[in-house]
């Protein structure tokens, strides 16, 4: 009987998306929004809920996914198109510069808006200033070695050796905008950020927290264990998964129907 209890599923929890509202369970994360062929716990399931009631992301419209390969934590992956829609919809946001850091042929370290990298210049890093109304801008610039995700053997991978630029600049980009509007982007960090997970975790732990102490809705919510829990947070995409052997009791969404 304990152990049945300890399986039983959270209800389904409701809250507001862009306009919409979302109807999410752990059943369903499980069947429908994990990739990876990982098997996710009951911890990393409620925390990818919490993160998506808290940050009011709507899975079903690819706004997140979770996504865990084998034994590694599970990590939430974040929509392209999150970022933007939701600087663009915060009041106080005016706009951004953003670029890359490179240092010439002659030694010279330069600032330079976009992505454009000479052959002779060597990518050192990116930076972006964040423009708020009735506030100074928020100026961020990282560092290329800090970022860049390698293979294991210390070689840049397909998507840094492709677009280092390009990848060096997001970075920036999500970092002066989580400085700038702390709020809108808690607990959502971007693919490129991926070195920094230990930040991501803490983050993440600090959003449950929240979720479970103020009960934002009348879901009946399960405190995960005690346990530490390791959480990855990235954007991108995800691929569908084969789902899980949880049973669905809940109604499968429309758009999943036929």
């Amino acid at each position: 009987m304990a152990a049945e209890k300890d399986k039983k599923e959270l209800k389904v929890v409701e809250y507001e998306a862009n306009g919409e509202i979302v109807k999410l369970s752990t059943s369903m994360i499980r069947k429908y929004l994990v990739s990876g062929g990982g098997n996710v716990t009951d911890q990393e399931v409620m925390m990818f809920l919490s993160l998506c009631r808290y940050q009011h992301l709507n899975p079903f419209l690819k706004d997140a996914y979770l996504v865990k390969f084998g034994s590694s934590p599970a990590a939430m992956v974040t929509g392209k198109e999150v970022f933007t829609k939701r600087a663009n919809a915060t009041p106080n946001y005016e706009g951004k510069e953003a670029g890359v850091v490179v240092v010439s042929k002659d030694g010279n370290l330069i600032e330079r808006e976009g992505c454009f990298v000479l052959d002779s210049e060597t990518l050192v890093g990116g930076w972006a200033r964040v423009h708020i109304k009735g506030r100074n801008p928020e100026y961020q610039s990282v560092a290329f070695n800090e970022y860049a995700g390698r293979k294991k053997d210390g070689t840049l991978n397909s998507q840094w050796a492709g677009k280092p630029a390009t990848m060096i600049r997001k970075v920036a980009v999500v970092q002066a905008l989580r400085e700038a509007f702390p709020e809108t982007f808690q607990g959502l960090y971007a693919q490129e950020e991926m070195a920094e997970a230990s930040d991501v975790q803490l983050d993440a732990q600090e959003i449950v927290a929240k979720e479970l102490v103020e009960s934002a809705n009348s879901a009946e919510f399960e405190e995960p264990a005690t346990d530490e829990i390791e959480v990855e947070v990235v954007e991108g995409k995800a691929v569908e998964s084969d789902g899980s052997d949880v049973e669905i009791e809940e109604e499968v969404p429309d758009f999943m129907k036929g």
